[in-house]
């Protein structure tokens, strides 16, 4: 077959446009992809452009929302922004870290804010923190969610309006004033004070108290700077400017000296490189070392419809997958406490091994049982709401591999298994050889009846043979041997029942419909990207399982996934096809599908789940994990492939050139 590298690459008639590009605008909600991500690697929050805090959960990111206006416009905000201006002249992170600065023009003059989650050196000196398991490191969250304005030209007029809504909008909030004048207001619930959070708002402003929000407006001339700080822990709020701005200085820093940790190529797609790696770091809890899938609930993967799950725990394959896009970039530290994590949970209080389940809370819960939440209205209308997720008790038979996959990664370059290690990783290969030939449902937690998903067997496949790489680093040679046989017998088993007469890899055994999870197929190694079976299911997906050149997980229509309704294309697949596509040789048409991916990047460069085809707009939550692990894994293939010379030089993403797979 020829290789596309010579052929012109049609275009789809109808490509989308991004919606940043189009201005487009749906109802009273901000698209997706208008937020901004803030985290201190304890707590996440959500900035619409218009200066308002739309989603906010305190203490912990899955606790429930204080500010919830991204769900139902009416469940909470804190907005500081120029008062009758909602469009800012630009947005940006500042370089290297997780500063928000928006500039606002309005007929008279000109602000800068600058938002922040505040971090600062480690503060629990006098006694030990009641919630970090991990080992302390040189800074830690401030529990502080600060905001500066500065005027730089003219006069502006300046309005902050706090409006907590407490427990997802089902307690009420009651304000009081804390402090000698008007600085100081606290904010608790009106049925139960003691149930918490005490949210505590701070500024060199004369605020106001008017019912459930806190309030203030000054005319601002310039030079002038304020500063306003929301704190729920017992860490002291700035008295003044100067101590806010050098709050934010420590901040600014802390996140350089972590992204400085890194390796990434001089190269024109460095700086999407750097947000992913920062996104994926914000998006830890730092006391577990646990991951989120992502920042958010129940965002729509349809417009309007009922695909809307809680991702604000940590799956163990979304958790892998992403030390995958930080191991390509030396920056590996995060392993070590995620490991520690699932450790942790999975071994009982009273010392026995627990098994591996699909997710966990954060702080390793187990129980994640899914609940909706009928009183809100939910993103542009999309019901139901939903906190927790059902699939946390499902059978998916991936998790082990991905998990010993990213344990491989991770020690072969120390040369050695850690001990304390080693029980839970024989734990998981075990319990992938007493199950791997029975039904599950699979990668993408379908709903529907469980099948023999061809992807599941692979990553089965997997389990034994990273195992057995790993029994080998323990020395453990008999037991490699044994593994090795049984990765063998696995590996028969899909060559037999999951490929059809086209030779392509199927979504299940015996099918026919295409899964876009098969083209882990090469990028895990199963067979060599040589390989006939290998190029024809990438060939296919690309060509046959794609919607205006963005890849679908799968079609509904011929996949019961025991919902209704469509989705949108997965951003994860596509990224995924742009590595498989490099890893079979075609590397021009790799490019030119990753140049249009990056052209899908939201104004921050930050990505949902999903991409609408049609629309160029964001769908699901935000920032999804997945999203950025896949798009490090993707550039960097085509920057390593577009940098190999002689051929055979190649090496894969997650693996760093001195570290060949």
């Amino acid at each position: 077959m020829a290789s596309t590298d010579d052929l012109t690459i049609d275009e789809p008639d109808d490509l989308p446009v991004p919606s940043a590009l189009t201005g487009a605008h749906h109802g009273a909600f901000p698209p997706i992809d208008d937020y901004a991500f803030l985290s201190d690697c304890e707590t996440t929050c959500l900035i619409a452009s218009n200066g308002a805090v739309e989603w906010m959960c305190v203490p912990r990111p899955d606790s429930p929302s204080i500010f919830g206006a991204i769900l139902d416009r009416s469940a909470g905000h804190f907005r500081v922004g120029p008062y009758g201006t909602n469009v800012p002249a630009a947005r940006r992170y500042l370089p290297g870290g997780m500063i928000m600065e928006t500039t606002w023009q309005t007929a008279t003059g000109w602000l800068i804010v600058r938002d922040a989650l505040v971090l600062g050196t480690w503060h629990n000196n006098d006694q030990r923190s009641k919630t970090h398991r991990r080992t302390p490191m040189d800074w830690d969250a401030e529990h502080m969610l600060l905001r500066t304005v500065k005027c730089v030209n003219g006069t502006v007029e300046l309005e902050v309006s706090c409006e907590p809504a407490f427990d997802y909008h089902r307690a009420p909030t009651r304000w009081e004033y804390t402090g000698k004048v008007y600085e100081e207001a606290t904010a608790v619930r009106g049925d139960d004070p003691s149930a918490g959070p005490t949210l505590v708002l701070t500024t060199d402003l004369r605020l106001g108290v008017e019912g459930c929000e806190a309030r203030a407006r000054t005319r601002m001339k310039e030079g002038d700077q304020v500063f306003v700080a929301l704190t729920w822990s017992e860490l002291p709020a700035p008295k003044t400017f100067a101590d806010a701005a050098e709050k934010m200085w420590a901040t600014t820093e802390c996140w350089r000296q972590w992204i400085t940790l890194g390796n990434f190529p001089d190269h024109p797609w460095r700086n999407y490189l750097q947000r992913s790696a920062l996104t994926l770091k914000g998006l830890t809890y730092r006391p577990t070392g646990a991951l989120m899938a992502a920042a958010t609930t129940s965002l729509p993967e349809t417009p309007g419809g009922q695909r809307n799950w809680d991702y604000r725990y940590t799956w163990v394959r979304d958790s892998s997958f992403a030390l995958w896009g930080l191991y390509t970039l030396g920056l590996d530290r995060e392993a070590d406490d995620f490991f520690a994590f699932l450790n942790d949970a999975t071994t009982g209080d009273n010392g026995d091994a627990v098994p591996l389940q699909v997710l966990y809370g954060i702080g390793g819960e187990r129980d994640l049982t899914e609940v909706e939440l009928p009183h809100m209205r939910g993103y542009d209308g999309a019901r139901p709401v939903r906190i927790g997720n059902g699939a946390y008790n499902q059978n998916q038979h991936d998790i082990w591999g991905t998990m010993l996959d990213a344990v491989y990664l991770h020690v072969k370059s120390r040369g050695q298994v850690p001990e304390n290690l080693w029980p839970l990783l024989e734990r998981q290969v075990h319990a992938t050889i007493s199950r791997w030939r029975e039904p599950d449902r699979g990668i993408w937690e379908v709903r529907g009846e469980p099948q023999h998903f061809t992807s599941s067997k692979v990553m089965c496949w997997v389990a034994l043979d990273r195992g057995a790489k790993l029994a080998e680093m323990h020395g453990q040679i008999e037991r490699a041997t044994e593994w090795y046989g049984i990765a063998e017998e696995i590996k028969d088993d899909i060559l037999a029942n999951g490929v059809n007469s086209e030779g392509v890899f199927t979504q299940v055994y015996g099918g026919d419909t295409l899964d876009a999870s098969l083209l882990l197929v090469v990028l895990l190694r199963f067979l060599p990207p040589d390989d006939h079976r290998v190029r024809a299911t990438v060939l296919s997906i690309a060509d046959r399982l794609t919607e205006r050149g963005l890849v679908l997980r799968y079609r509904t229509e011929t996949t019961d996934d025991g919902l209704t309704g469509s989705e949108g294309t997965f951003t994860i697949c596509s990224f995924w096809l742009v590595s498989a596509l490099v890893e079979i040789g075609e590397v021009r048409r790799a490019r030119h599908l990753c140049e249009r991916l990056l052209g899908f990047a939201s104004p921050l460069r930050l990505y949902a789940e999903e991409i609408d085809s049609r629309s160029g707009r964001h769908l699901g939550n935000f920032p999804q994990a997945f999203t950025h692990l896949a798009l490090i894994n993707a550039v960097t293939h085509v920057i390593r492939a577009e940098e190999s010379h002689p051929a055979g030089n190649f090496q894969p993403a997650h693996t760093p050139a001195n570290h060949p797979r």
